[in-house]
């Protein structure tokens, strides 16, 4: 449904000025919710389990995160901005993703997402305490919903340069030398997800936890049947938020896709990815600015294989701005950068992957032949 602002304009004029071609069509899904359980404020941090932390510690200082704590069991990993730690790793037999934590934006918020959900609130282990709400949602990944309570300090931060853009000369006298070191991260910005349940994944997300999506994604030639990505921000109200703290897509598996930090700027991004690549870490894909959001992004693969993003220059919206539409497309992903990789988009054949597309053809999901060659067309666009 449209809105008027203020000032008299439609809000979906707008949003097609702003970021995408196309709104939605008469019936499509609105991309909120008329009346969430809460509004989360932002993501809190993301849960892994490893069973080296010795290792996972080099490759975190490496890719520029802080460590906010360590224990025998646990890691807990930072960003240089003030607010709690953005990863937790514990000691496990295998390598594999838990779930993310959500931010409530009130203390109260817990109780009453603990009442709707028929939860309980509970004291959270989150270095400086707090509490917290677990969750599941439909894909069966554990959601945590926290309340924290001793924040973190900020720590020193890597600064931008300086830049003579046409005749504004900033640096006179001076030379341009990016130091070689790790692109320090500031914060934890989104994590990607992939699941055979989107439909009903989305609307957990949009009813429960009060997030609205900023863009829609759909297979070609398949639009009436519905999005299959979606790139979900927190509702802030006249707040600028994120273009996406968690975007999500149909596909064979139920899993973690990627997850992205915030470092300060091009040359951070550039010369931390040199200070990686020296260390022999593989990188996914980049350097390049995406369409979705427009930040710019390099890709790399930890040694168990996990991709994380370094990002800047990120769009942010408020409330105001309603779904863009766009089709699913590797050529869609970026508007300047490498041609995506298979690395990227998971394209490369594995025992797992068909076990996957097996199992997800045979069960009671989303996905179907349709689905699936819509998938591998858009891959391949």
């Amino acid at each position: 449904m449209s809105e008027t602002r203020v000032d008299g304009t439609d809000v979906r004029t707008a949003h097609q000025d702003l970021h995408s071609e196309q709104g939605a069509l008469r019936g499509e899904h609105p991309g909120r919710s008329r009346n969430p359980v809460i509004k989360v404020a932002d993501l809190a941090w993301l849960e892994f389990e490893k069973p080296d932390l010795d290792r996972a510690e080099v490759f975190a200082r490496d890719f520029g995160f802080g460590v906010a704590a360590r224990t025998e069991g646990e890691l807990w990993l930072r960003g240089t901005f003030a607010g709690s730690p953005c990863m937790v790793i514990r000691k496990g037999r295998t390598s594999r993703f838990i779930g993310p934590a959500f931010r409530a934006a009130e203390r109260a918020d817990l109780d009453r997402l603990a009442r709707a959900t028929g939860t309980a609130v509970r004291e959270s282990d989150v270095p400086g305490g707090g509490r917290v709400v677990d969750l599941l949602d439909p894909s069966g990944f554990p959601v945590r919903v926290v309340h924290c309570g001793e924040q973190l300090p900020a720590l020193p931060e890597q600064q931008p340069l300086l830049l003579n853009v046409g005749t504004n000369h900033r640096r006179v006298n001076a030379t341009q030398r990016p130091p070689r070191e790790p692109s320090r991260i500031q914060r934890l910005g989104h994590v990607v997800l992939e699941t055979r349940v989107f439909t009903r994944a989305l609307d957990w997300y949009l009813d429960t936890l009060g997030m609205i999506v900023s863009d829609f994604l759909f297979l070609d030639g398949q639009r009436e049947r519905g999005p299959t990505m979606a790139f979900i921000r927190c509702d802030l109200g006249s707040v600028p938020a994120d273009h996406h703290t968690l975007a999500m897509h149909l596909g064979p598996g139920t899993g973690y896709v990627h997850s992205a930090y915030q470092v300060t700027d091009l040359d951070s991004i550039a010369a931390g990815g040199e200070y990686l690549k020296e260390r022999g870490y593989k990188r996914s894909w980049g350097i390049g600015r995406h369409i979705q959001g427009s930040q710019l992004f390099d890709y790399w693969r930890d040694p168990d294989r996990f991709m994380l993003e370094h990002f800047a220059d990120g769009d942010l919206f408020t409330r105001d701005v309603e779904p863009g539409w766009a089709p699913m497309s590797t050529s869609g992903l970026a508007q300047w950068g490498p041609p995506a990789t298979r690395d990227f988009l998971g394209a490369s054949p594995s025992p797992q992957r068909v076990r996957d597309v097996i199992e997800a053809l045979r069960g009671d999901n989303e996905m179907d032949p349709a689905r699936l060659f819509g998938l591998l067309k858009a891959a391949n666009s």
